[in-house]
């Protein structure tokens, strides 16, 4: 039977399925219950949720218009978190800013997607009057001020008197809602868009494999800008009615003060976080038994690191999230459950995602345990990067999204990553996964933290050089480095480079940044 305009109309808006209407949801089911808290400041859910409406309908009064970007620059705050929800209500798209990027990675972000609006942070407000010549905003405003100076506060917003009914845009779930950027190894970032559709799957996926329930109360310290903690655990936690914690600089100290604290159960960090915190003097196992969840993620953990932890807290779980920005971002999981036969596999696909693993050159479907790119396809995908047209179809080539990872698959169905496909090391023709010698490295007794690289060598093509942070009081001891490597790695593996540092580049979520070492010893070498 057909359905005239207006009736398919009210049926579509009846049965839509947005992140606005999803939270709206859980803001009925448990309105007086505890959803955040950040710096001394608490909300409970109903409250958010008229909040969210309130800034959602200052951003339409002020002239903004469904499909315009509103660029959000600065660190986790209530603030932060609010103005994305508005976003979602109000049919504008969300740009989250990377806080440590440089005045020329910052202009490029603003104008390549076009952003209408931007909202900082005063701590970066310096940083934005550098560029301001360089920019056209129709809005610039402040996230949490204690002086707006007239300016758009979005939590003066928040508290104030405007209207907290939802506003009445005409939504889809179809819409893009957010531009997520990507880190740009090897070039300017590509945004990659994402809807409403694409992040309400993948929050299905989380909850579904992650055990993510409405008890459970969540540290928050990784940089909402990232999609791992914004759309792999916050959201989620937010959907089932769970508290989660905001912190803004997650130093080791102020993480395992909040976990004994704050009586936290679940909390994510990528491996160069749990290895910070493992070898913190505060880090007591008997403080932290309340602490059952442990999730990983961002890059590859190393395999003692995954032992120690394991050890250490018993009677946590661990959970391994592989996945990248373009997937929303979580493609696979290994559960606690699996740890204990294989803890160096990421796991299977979630139950949005079909993975294959193939030939990077046929696109041929490998066999287990041969190695291949990782492909996906999937409703948690991207609908394409931002204005790249070209980019676009190269990542969809064969009507598979390509994610630049190499892995192999095992004859259980388990994954397992092998490296990034750049960060594999090609000396004197063999290649090498800078993984493979890390983790033979991690078992000697004096390192803290390693980076494994490739850098140009006139004999092997590229020599291999590992980076290391060696723990305190450990003698930099170079030769016996290498023999340690040499009893337990092919010849072809072993190091013929070892530097030690004070610490490994990382960005502000903690992932590593290879190719900040790869340049710096390039040159030196």
């Amino acid at each position: 039977m057909n359905l005239d305009t207006q009736t398919r109309t009210v049926v579509e808006q009846t049965t839509r399925n947005t992140i606005g209407d999803a939270f709206h949801r859980t803001a009925m089911q448990y309105p007086d219950k505890l959803a955040l808290e950040y710096q001394g400041r608490s909300w409970c859910y109903q409250a958010l949720d008229a909040a969210v409406n309130r800034v959602a309908n200052h951003l339409l009064a002020s002239g903004l218009q469904k499909g315009d970007r509103v660029a959000a620059y600065g660190k986790n705050s209530d603030a932060y978190l609010i103005l994305w929800l508005a976003c979602t209500r109000s049919g504008l798209i969300h740009v989250p800013v990377n806080f440590s990027l440089t005045e020329r990675e910052l202009v490029y972000v603003l104008t390549q997607s076009g952003a209408r609006a931007l909202f900082a942070d005063d701590s970066l407000k310096a940083f934005v009057e550098e560029v301001g010549d360089q920019l056209d905003l129709f809005i610039q405003g402040s996230l949490h001020s204690d002086n707006a100076e007239g300016r758009d506060d979005i939590l003066q917003l928040a508290n104030g008197g405007g209207s907290d009914q939802a506003p009445e845009v005409e939504l889809s779930e179809q819409d893009v809602v957010q531009i997520l950027y990507t880190s740009g190894t090897t070039s300017d970032p590509k945004g990659a868009m994402h809807t409403h559709r694409s992040l309400m799957a993948e929050y299905f996926s989380c909850l579904y494999h992650l055990d993510i329930k409405p008890e459970d109360r969540s540290l928050a310290a990784l940089p909402l800008y990232h999609s791992a903690q914004m759309h792999v655990f916050t959201m989620p936690s937010l959907l089932v009615g769970a508290y989660s914690y905001l912190l803004d600089t997650p130093t080791p100290d102020a993480i395992l003060q909040l976990l004994k604290a704050k009586h936290l159960n679940s909390f994510f960090a990528p491996p160069t976080v749990w290895i910070a915190l493992l070898h913190h003097d505060d880090f007591v196992e008997a403080e932290l038994q309340h602490l059952t969840k442990l999730y990983y993620g961002a890059s590859i953990m190393p395999e003692p690191i995954v032992k120690e932890l394991g050890e250490r807290l018993p009677d946590s779980g661990l959970y391994n999230c592989y996945g990248q920005s373009e997937i929303a971002p979580l493609a696979t999981v290994l559960s606690p459950a699996e740890h204990q036969d294989r803890p160096a596999s990421c796991g299977r696909p979630v139950i949005n995602v079909e993975t294959r693993i193939v030939d990077p050159a046929t696109g041929q479907e490998c066999a287990p345990g041969e190695q291949g790119e990782l492909v996906h396809r999937s409703p948690q995908l991207m609908v394409g990067y931002w204005d790249k047209p070209t980019e676009t179809a190269e990542s969809f080539n064969g009507g598979w999204f390509h994610s630049g990872d190499l892995g192999y698959r095992d004859e259980q169905g388990y994954i397992w990553i092998v490296d990034r496909i750049k960060d594999i090391v090609n000396t004197g023709g063999v290649l090498v996964a800078s993984r493979d010698v890390e983790e033979a490295l991690y078992t000697y007794p004096g390192i803290d933290e390693v980076a494994v690289i490739g850098v140009p060598d006139d004999k092997w093509i590229e020599a291999i050089a590992a980076v290391v942070v060696l723990k305190q009081d450990a003698d930099p001891d170079a030769e016996a480095l290498i023999s340690h490597a040499r009893a337990n790695l092919a010849p072809f593996k072993v190091p013929k480079q070892v530097h030690f540092v004070q610490q490994l580049p990382k960005n502000s979520s903690g992932k590593l940044l290879k190719r900040n070492l790869r340049q710096q010893f390039s040159t030196s070498a």
